[in-house]
């Protein structure tokens, strides 16, 4: 089993920054990578952001050039850097881990958080 808990969220302006938290405690050892999703009311869950114990990372077309996320390899925690906020960034943010599944069959493919909130203001 793999615990996964997200920080950071709150209200900010359009412009401002904030940095969201992904901690994650169990099984870690079985972590290959780490991604950050958001679901905004009413809407899908999409993905923002994801990056490998390579440190190879992806985003969404949406966030490239503003979001930045970071990995500690060892301690299994994820970061996500939102710089330059905007009213349509305004979401539930989720924290998901990847399992390796041959290394680790008994576990789930992933895991998710509960989510952290974000709003921005106009």
């Amino acid at each position: 089993q793999v615990q996964v808990v997200e920080s950071g969220g709150g209200f900010v302006q359009a412009g401002g920054s904030l940095r969201l938290s992904c901690a994650t405690s169990g099984d870690t050892g079985c972590i290959t990578d780490m991604a950050w999703h958001r679901q905004a009311p009413g809407q899908e869950r999409v993905f923002v952001a994801g990056i490998n114990t390579r440190q190879d990372t992806r985003y969404s077309n949406s966030v490239k050039g503003r979001f930045t996320i970071s990995m500690d390899n060892a301690k299994k925690t994820a970061d996500l850097q939102m710089n330059n906020l905007k009213p349509e960034d305004t979401a539930d943010y989720y924290c998901t881990t990847i399992i390796d599944y041959f290394r680790c069959p008994a576990l789930l493919r992933d895991y998710w958080g509960r989510g952290t909130q974000v709003t921005v203001s106009s």
